[in-house]
């Protein structure tokens, strides 16, 4: 009897093994696209829990680490929201650094930065109007810039993808204005036979070459044919190619210039096309000790803030988080390494042991990042039960409403049951987040697959499978 029992012993281990590992059947709807496209199902990971009882529903290979792609942002902004609290702010402080006689700075003006992940224009706008209503129209002397809050390494930021101009791979900065973003708008001037160009905001200091001629022809192809080439200091950015004469008006949105450039331009520009009066040159400089703000600009409360992470994969807002919680835990200068202790400390405090995670930049703009489906729900159900699990929650797309999901999951099954943060990058497709059946269960899950190709459109069909067999639970 011996063998026997050492068999079904060895047995009931194997199998206990199996269903450790994420063996669950999958359901019939996501093999078939898995076969439709053919995809290997072992390049998939999903991890479905229900809230209610905490138990698992399916796992199908979810202790495999992949890379999650940009819903990594969950860790980061969930980090953020339990350290530092929704309501917390980021302060930009402006010092009048000499005599003010009458309505005129005899001096510098100095601005300091501690890292607002959202001082678009609008609100740059709003920041001087501060300055202007303390008093101050003329400035005679420089404006200076006090970034040295956070310490960013050197970065080429055409290393992710030969793409340095995109939006998405900016650097942070504590003086992040604009995200260092210019819109670039293409007009055809049929009059003339040319093509119009102006950006916006209207920078002084970039330099634009229009070499554009305009051809007869719909409004199609990539960046409808246009060519953009810049310099080194991306002061001077060149645009050539043939423009259809078909379209009506096409806008690129572009990085221009340094980060210390891109604020001094911006400031030049508002604080002029607000009556003030300002020549001066751009400098560096650290805040003297004994200096008294003149204005100090509040942020957006980091509900706000995350919101904007999560909904619309913001890159580098997501990056500045990362540093000011490493400012905040262990002191200014922030650093990309300090805020990854912040949160690998954070996860071992908190019992989420995730020893596959390699987090990199917290904004899933790598090619080295990984987590499992596992680890990722586990994080996600934990979110669940905190105080601030609305804010956290309503940070993420809503299914065919809003965000990254604003064009997806827009059937009536669909719209409005999932909050989700969705992620992608070439040969990686990924969701996490929940979801509220038609029954009224509510559900944490969680889809990462890594294949050739599956960010063309097959994740997207494998996740929506998912999804809808999900809500019939």
């Amino acid at each position: 009897m011996q063998p026997v029992f050492t068999a079904l012993v060895v047995a009931v281990f194997v199998l206990s093994r199996a269903f450790a590992a994420g063996t669950d059947e999958l359901p019939p709807t996501v093999r078939s696209v898995l076969e439709l496209r053919e995809l290997p199902p072992d390049t998939l990971s999903i991890y479905v829990e229900d809230l209610g009882t905490g138990e698992p529903l399916l796992r199908w290979l979810d202790q495999t680490p992949r890379n999650p792609a940009s819903t990594i942002k969950l860790l980061t902004t969930l980090v953020a929201l339990d350290l530092l609290g929704p309501a917390y702010t980021w302060n930009t402080n402006i010092y009048a650094l000499g005599d003010i006689d009458g309505d005129t700075l005899e001096g510098d003006l100095l601005i300091q930065g501690h890292g607002d992940p959202f001082l678009v224009t609008e609100r740059v706008w709003q920041m001087l109007r501060r300055v202007r209503q303390a008093g101050i129209r003329v400035i005679t002397g420089d404006l200076l810039i006090d970034d040295s809050y956070f310490d960013v390494a050197a970065e080429d930021p055409a290393a992710f993808d030969r793409q340095p101009l995109r939006a998405y791979n900016v650097t942070p900065n504590a003086l992040l204005m604009n995200f260092k973003v210019v819109r670039f708008w293409f007009e055809p001037d049929h009059g003339a036979n040319a093509v119009r160009v102006r950006l916006d905001p209207p920078l002084t200091n970039v330099d634009l070459v229009n070499e554009l001629s305009l051809a007869a022809g719909r409004c199609r192809g990539y960046q409808r044919g246009i060519t953009i080439s810049t310099n080194a200091a991306i002061d001077k950015v060149t645009f050539s190619g043939k423009f259809p004469s078909g379209c009506k008006r096409y806008a690129m949105d572009r990085t221009a210039l340094s980060h210390d450039k891109f604020a001094f331009g911006l400031f030049s520009l508002l604080w002029r096309e607000s009556g003030g009066g300002f020549d001066g040159r751009l400098r560096n400089a650290r805040t003297p000790d004994d200096a008294e703000p003149l204005v100090t600009f509040e942020s957006l409360p980091l509900v706000d803030v995350i919101a904007r992470v999560n909904k619309h994969s913001n890159n580098v807002m997501a990056r500045q988080l990362l540093y000011t919680l490493s400012a905040e835990q262990f002191g200014a200068p922030g650093t990309e390494a300090g805020g990854r202790k912040v949160v690998s400390d954070w996860l071992m405090q908190n019992g989420l042991n995730f020893a596959e995670l390699a987090f990199e930049n917290g904004a899933g703009r790598s090619r080295d990042v990984r987590i499992s489906a596992r680890d990722l729900g586990a994080m996600l159900a934990f979110a669940w039960r905190q105080t601030y699990m609305p804010e956290y929650v309503s940070s993420l797309a809503l299914s065919g409403s809003d965000g990254t999901l604003r064009r997806r999951l827009d059937d009536q099954a669909l719209v409005g049951r999932a909050h989700l943060k969705t992620g992608s990058l070439d040969d990686v497709a990924a969701i996490a987040g929940y979801l509220q059946s038609r029954s009224g269960r509510r559900f944490v899950v969680v889809v990462l697959q890594n294949h050739l190709d599956v960010h063309r459109g097959p994740g997207e069909e494998v996740q929506e499978a998912l999804l809808r067999w999900l809500n019939r639970q």
